[in-house]
């Protein structure tokens, strides 16, 4: 068994940034990963570019330049993977954690599928991608059917159907349209939301407006078919061909493998974890939340630029709780 200050769940932008603070801080440390390094943005469509700019996805004090004013998915797979070497990490890769069980003795045992390990402390910092939120519809499991959208290319001269109205759906609407699909949206909402990318967002109004792209708002997917899909729409039911759908309905945490842990959540239906501020310590002793899980369904709360502080705090309670459980000499100094 390997034992551990500190294991850290999540090889993403935050997890990588809790291992470089445990590095400084002299601690050890393995960041385990069930995918490849930074994972969902590895998923992420592969024309992609950030909202944020590249200062502020920046860890461990290394610059990170851009050819453009916001840097893109390829870079930040190229970011990371220099921050990775340069602070030389303690990363295993696709070794998915199994499970996660308190000991008696104080102290996490930590079973994947390749290794045991002992760990006194946990930190999770396990995003959010891999889970998406279903239409929960006939025909959702067809294969036509994809939550997560890659590229435009297999779309051309395809009826496409994307559902939402955020920054996933926006962008694979515009991009799949652009390279030859006859794109249809169907938005729950009035509107456009509002969170969407400021480049991005006048372009989607336009286009629907010019008739382009085709968009019923107010609206819900309520069948798909192998040939066709129906819609709900405030003017009654619609049903029209359809080659592909693109469910960009957004995704959320596991909160089963949190509930497994022990963690306690919220029973408001946002699932909120339950965790000090000022430490980000769960109920569990010596677990820590870090990134976009400790917003629960709000998704939208925590992301790179605002959460990479989240590895600072941590390393500092664990640092102050290790010095405070050191043992004080009983003869006074002279």
């Amino acid at each position: 068994m390997q034992n551990y200050d500190i294991l850290i769940v999540g090889a993403g932008p935050i997890g990588l940034a809790c291992g470089i603070e445990a590095q400084k801080a002299g601690l050890s440390y393995v960041i385990l990963e069930k995918g490849p390094l930074v994972h969902s943005l590895y998923h992420y469509p592969a024309n992609m570019t950030f909202f944020s700019t590249s200062e502020r996805l920046e860890i461990g004090g290394i610059p990170f330049v851009s050819n453009n004013a916001k840097p893109t998915r390829a870079e930040a797979l190229e970011y990371y993977r220099r921050v990775a070497e340069t602070f030389h990490l303690n990363l295993r890769l696709y070794e998915g954690v199994e499970t996660i069980t308190p000991q008696t003795s104080g102290g996490y045992a930590v079973v994947t599928g390749k290794n045991t390990y002992q760990a006194a402390n946990i930190i999770l910092a396990t995003g959010f991608y891999d889970i998406p939120n279903k239409l929960n519809i006939p025909g959702e499991d067809l294969p036509k059917v994809t939550h997560y959208y890659a590229e435009p290319h297999p779309y051309y001269r395809q009826k496409v159907v994307v559902v939402g109205a955020n920054n996933s759906a926006v962008d694979a609407a515009l991009e799949t349209w652009r390279k030859g699909a006859e794109v249809t949206m169907v938005v729950r909402e009035a509107d456009i939301g509002e969170r969407v990318k400021y480049w991005a967002r006048p372009d989607i109004v336009n286009r629907i407006k010019e008739g382009a792209i085709q968009a019923f708002f107010n609206a819900t997917l309520t069948a798909i078919r192998p040939h066709e899909v129906e819609i709900q729409t405030p003017s009654g039911l619609v049903t029209f061909p359809n080659d592909f759908v693109i469910a960009a309905t957004g995704y959320q945490p596991n909160f089963a493998f949190l509930q497994k842990i022990g963690v306690k959540l919220s029973e408001d239906g946002k699932f909120y974890p339950q965790y000090n501020p000022e430490t980000q310590e769960s109920n569990l002793v010596g677990l820590y939340l870090a990134g976009v899980i400790c917003g629960g369904m709000d998704t939208h709360v925590w992301f790179i630029e605002n959460s990479r502080v989240h590895a600072e705090k941590i390393i500092a309670a664990i640092k102050m709780k290790i010095k405070n459980a050191s043992p004080v000499s009983a003869n006074p100094p002279d």
